[in-house]
């Protein structure tokens, strides 16, 4: 790996459209906070089916509107016809939206709060690969697709999950952002399984600081990322100490950063929660610092 230079790194959050008015104030509370700290671009996730969709366009317009920050909005191959998705891409590009987060997406829940398993949608795009292809065609986005060092939940294989991200790039993507991990070494190794699978895009980590340690296992156990053991002793008996509990998270998540500042790698995409405080702490060990007070208009009341 090359050593680390004294640039500053490269930024970029990732939010969810809120789905009350108190969250909506928790979002521009937090994009406040967050946007001086002069971020490439923010991302806006929806969910399965679209079940959001109408929210995210909200969101992402209003984030690049107001801030003057690239925003992205995060697309799938759920719940919509080609056409349908076509036809959202070329209203975001109207609206001044060069980046797209292009994902297969999750199979909508089952009545008992499952994920059923994933069948392409009649007349949509089956896969992430399709979706870059159709995205590339409607106009020249800028596209970002999903990766995952300890493969997706659902490949058969790593090597299945690997190919499936070079399809993915060769269809047209600029960038992919891993899905999270905890374990550095994990991320070295599959750059170098990617390099010498031809993928030579940027492979930008995605970092979850942990507010919740239940919380994050749950994720984890979801997306298929290991949890070290060491965290699990860290963050054991911290339930009923908040104060200690954020002092701990936000040390962990600063120095897993730093190692991987210092082996090189300059470019992180923060999963906020929608909450700014330890992605602030991190950057600011990073080296980020605010540039200037970003004006962005208060909540309609």
């Amino acid at each position: 790996m090359t050593a680390p230079t004294s640039a500053q790194p490269s930024i970029s959050f990732e939010f969810f459209p809120p789905k009350s008015e108190k969250m909506e104030q928790s979002l521009w509370q937090s994009i406040r906070r967050l946007a001086p700290l002069s971020p490439d671009f923010v991302s806006v996730t929806y969910g399965a089916g679209g079940s959001t969709r109408e929210r995210t366009h909200a969101t992402v317009c209003r984030i690049q509107a107001e801030t003057g920050i690239p925003a992205a909005a995060h697309f799938t191959c759920v719940g919509a016809t080609r056409d349908e998705i076509d036809a959202i891409a070329r209203t975001y590009w109207d609206a001044g939206i060069r980046h797209l987060v292009a994902l297969r997406g999750d199979p909508p829940e089952t009545a008992g709060g499952v994920g059923g398993r994933y069948e392409p949608y009649p007349g949509g795009y089956a896969y992430a690969a399709d979706l870059v292809a159709g995205m590339k065609r409607i106009a020249d986005f800028e596209i970002s697709v999903a990766a995952y060092p300890e493969a997706h939940p659902e490949a058969p294989s790593a090597q299945f999950d690997l190919d499936n991200l070079k399809r993915k790039v060769d269809a047209g993507a600029t960038r992919a952002i891993t899905q999270f991990f905890f374990d550095n070494d994990v991320y070295f190794r599959f750059l170098d399984r990617c390099a010498a699978a031809g993928i030579h895009v940027p492979i930008v980590p995605g970092i979850l600081p942990i507010t919740n340690f239940a919380r994050a296992v749950e994720f984890a156990g979801k997306c298929g990322a290991s949890m070290p053991a060491k965290l699990a002793e860290t963050f054991e008996g911290l339930d009923d100490d908040p104060e200690t509990r954020q002092l701990v998270a936000a040390t962990v998540a600063a120095e897993q950063c730093q190692e991987l500042q210092a082996r090189g790698v300059h470019d992180f995409h923060f999963y906020t929660l929608n909450r700014s405080d330890l992605t602030i702490a991190i950057c600011r060990m990073l080296g980020v610092k605010a540039k200037a007070a970003a004006a962005v208009a208060p909540v309609a009341g």
